[in-house]
């Protein structure tokens, strides 16, 4: 690991650009709470669990979308599957839940008296959701499709994004953070998590069991070196011993690393999955309790 510290610059590990961006989502949260906290006139608070939820999600998506792991997510596929585990199973879910409802609501308002409700149903449907992530998540592991886009900035920025997208619409459905927005009741969305759930075993099952290495980003030096060379400084000496030499600290073959990356997404995934299935039925338990307790012994009629 020390030789990576050596090899590549401050810019290459840490993702400075992001880092910043992300601090600026930071304050963009902070002052848009505190705006509308005053514009809506309401005595209503954010609790510090939502803070807590906002930034850990940031952080994870720093993690994913940067940070060391970005860097060594070239040269290991293992920590690539670190990397879409925290980008689109961690973040993606915190920084929903981070959002008060309130501000949600405001939110929804807006778009609606935009005269924006047709396209709100469109992005909104649970099946749309379900496919598109599943399919673009997919079909990102496709060995031509994974090697070309990792073989172009531009084009992996771009189906980043889309994947975080898809990542929300889908999460949304699972998590219903605006009540008033529900699509699915909360039985269905427990069968929309399973759905998830099994949607997404065949691109793992791809490549646990996949018979030989599939991608060349990790096997053939030429691909590998050019998509390092976007880590690097224009000129700079791509540093081969990390591929094939003495300096290389992946511990695992080429097989073996694709393997354990299949398994480390699937079970981090049902991990992920089965704790979202805990959090539906809470949510399902306290609205069951208070139906039960709107009725009260003056809601009984009487008889005479």
């Amino acid at each position: 690991m020390e030789s990576v510290w050596t090899s590549f610059g401050f810019r290459a590990l840490w993702t400075p650009e992001l880092l910043v961006g992300i601090v600026i989502l930071a304050i963009l949260y902070g002052w848009l709470i505190h705006i509308e906290k005053k514009r809506v006139a309401v005595d209503k608070h954010t609790k510090l669990r939502h803070k807590l939820y906002f930034g850990l999600g940031l952080l994870a998506l720093y993690g994913g979308w940067g940070s060391p792991f970005y860097l060594t997510g070239h040269m290991i596929m293992s920590i690539h599957m670190l990397q879409m585990v925290l980008a689109y199973f961690v973040a993606v879910p915190l920084l929903l839940l981070g959002i008060p409802t309130w501000l949600l609501e405001q939110m929804s308002a807006y778009l609606k008296k935009k005269g924006l409700q047709p396209v709100i149903r469109l992005i909104g449907n649970p099946i749309l959701a379900l496919f598109l992530f599943n399919g673009l998540f997919s079909f990102y592991h496709v060995p031509f499709m994974f090697d070309s886009l990792m073989q172009s900035p531009v084009l992996h920025s771009f189906y980043q994004y889309a994947l975080l997208f898809a990542a929300v619409l889908m999460w949304w459905h699972m998590l219903a953070p605006l009540p008033s927005a529900y699509r699915l009741s909360d039985l269905r969305r427990i069968g929309y998590i399973f759905a998830n759930g099994i949607l997404i075993t065949p691109a793992c099952a791809l490549i646990i069991f996949a018979p030989e290495t599939m991608y060349a980003t990790y096997t053939d030096p030429l691909v590998w070196a050019n998509v390092m060379s976007y880590c690097l400084p224009a000129g700079s000496e791509i540093p081969m011993g990390l591929f094939n030499g003495p300096a290389t600290f992946n511990l695992l073959d080429a097989r073996m690393d694709q393997q354990l990356a299949g398994v480390l997404m699937k079970i981090m995934q049902e991990i992920v999955y089965g704790i979202t299935i805990g959090y539906v039925f809470k949510q399902w338990l306290r609205k069951e309790k208070q139906q039960e307790g709107a009725v009260t012994i003056s809601d009984v009629p009487t008889t005479h």
